[in-house]
């Protein structure tokens, strides 16, 4: 049976041409003809089944045969905050698994400990229209660009919220057990942040300050983990809280 190709298309309903590097690859690499068919996402919740009816040289045309609108995958939006690392390849690694695993919104901040005060956003927004195309999902993830942790925190969020760090002079309770115990009592919609440090961790004075915003003081785990490791854990802990019986 032949593979149902994925292409990601923002306009898709207000336009009948796949963007040029999609076109490229659709004609260049997968040397679709007219009359393939082909799966559509907008990114915004809605895949269409739609046939390539142009194949030339630099343009990719295609006509929608059925909308097929998405609900979402999981319980809450998940908002991922992280500090970059200072080798960037991690950051890309971690943003193609978390959108494989799902994701919805990832800011970067700069704390007292990070090495890294940039990130490649433009790069890291094609490796997740990539991942998000190969994991079927039907919402793209939301990237932002890096801010301090202190101009992050400046502005109101609601929801649950939690900082997971390392520091033994702070208690912590676990985020798997957090997220059981609060999501089944939480609203479908609610939104929920994970703050994750760098590579240095956060100070004990970052941690408190989240604390006072209202953020819960929580670990990963027994080890102790990589930032981008414990980014992907963290949402890994999110979907199996998911899927706890209500």
């Amino acid at each position: 049976m032949k593979e149902t190709r994925y292409f990601y298309a923002p306009n898709a309903e207000a336009t009948n041409e796949l963007p040029e590097d999609e076109g490229m690859h659709a004609l260049r690499v997968l040397r679709l003809r007219s009359g393939d068919e082909i799966m559509l996402t907008d990114g915004q919740g809605n895949y269409f089944r739609a046939e390539v009816t142009l194949a030339a040289t630099r343009k990719c045309q295609y006509k929608i045969i059925e909308k097929l609108p998405q609900r979402p995958m999981w319980k809450g939006k998940l908002n991922l905050v992280v500090a970059p690392t200072k080798i960037m390849d991690k950051m890309e690694w971690m943003v193609e698994k978390c959108t494989e695993v799902g994701v919805d919104d990832i800011r970067f901040i700069v704390s007292d400990n990070s090495e890294r005060r940039v990130a490649r956003t433009g790069r890291l927004e094609k490796i997740m229209v990539s991942a998000m195309k190969q994991s079927h999902k039907p919402f793209k993830p939301t990237i932002h660009e890096v801010q301090s942790l202190k101009m992050f925190l400046s502005h109101p969020m609601s929801g649950l919220k939690f900082v997971a760090h390392c520091s033994e002079n702070i208690e912590r309770v676990s985020l798997f057990e957090e997220l059981k115990l609060q999501l089944p009592k939480s609203p479908d919609d609610i939104p929920i942040t994970i703050l994750i440090g760098p590579e240095g961790d956060f100070t004990d004075e970052e941690v408190k300050s989240t604390m006072e915003k209202g953020f819960i003081s929580v670990t990963l785990g027994k080890s102790r983990l990589r930032t981008e490791t414990a980014a992907l854990m963290s949402i890994i802990m999110m979907h199996l809280a998911n899927e706890q019986p209500l």
